[in-house]
């Protein structure tokens, strides 16, 4: 699937994935893998997936996730679910309704999801 498909009809999504993305360029390198349901950031394993939760969800949701696999729960207001599917990993959901999300912190959490996922 391409980044367009991906995006279509969900376009206000884009500008958020753009900023995401050009702060994971200046981390280092990562693979994109689009699919359907989400677009995954890889190295050895995934740094970082997104996903448009309108597809899924009614009402008003965020226009898009970012999903961050940390080896330790990351403690912060701003996760909107934290999980543990496994004893070694834990998941951590953002939700991000504009570009300008993308901080200090969030850049702290991607580099991060980097040096774990090498």
């Amino acid at each position: 699937m391409t980044l367009d498909a991906f995006f279509q009809g969900y376009e206000s999504s884009c500008p958020i994935f753009d900023a995401l993305r050009a702060v994971l360029d200046t981390i280092g390198p990562t693979e994109l893998r689009v699919s359907k349901s989400q677009i995954a950031f890889w190295r050895r394993r995934a740094v970082a997936r997104v996903w448009i939760p309108a597809r899924y969800l009614r009402g008003n949701p965020a226009p898009l996730v970012l999903t961050l696999a940390f080896r330790q729960p990351i403690p912060s207001p701003r996760w909107k679910q934290i999980a543990q599917p496994t004893p070694a990993w834990t998941i951590h959901h953002l939700e991000l309704s504009t570009a300008a999300e993308i901080d200090a912190e969030v850049t702290r959490w991607l580099r991060l999801a980097c040096e774990q996922a090498a």
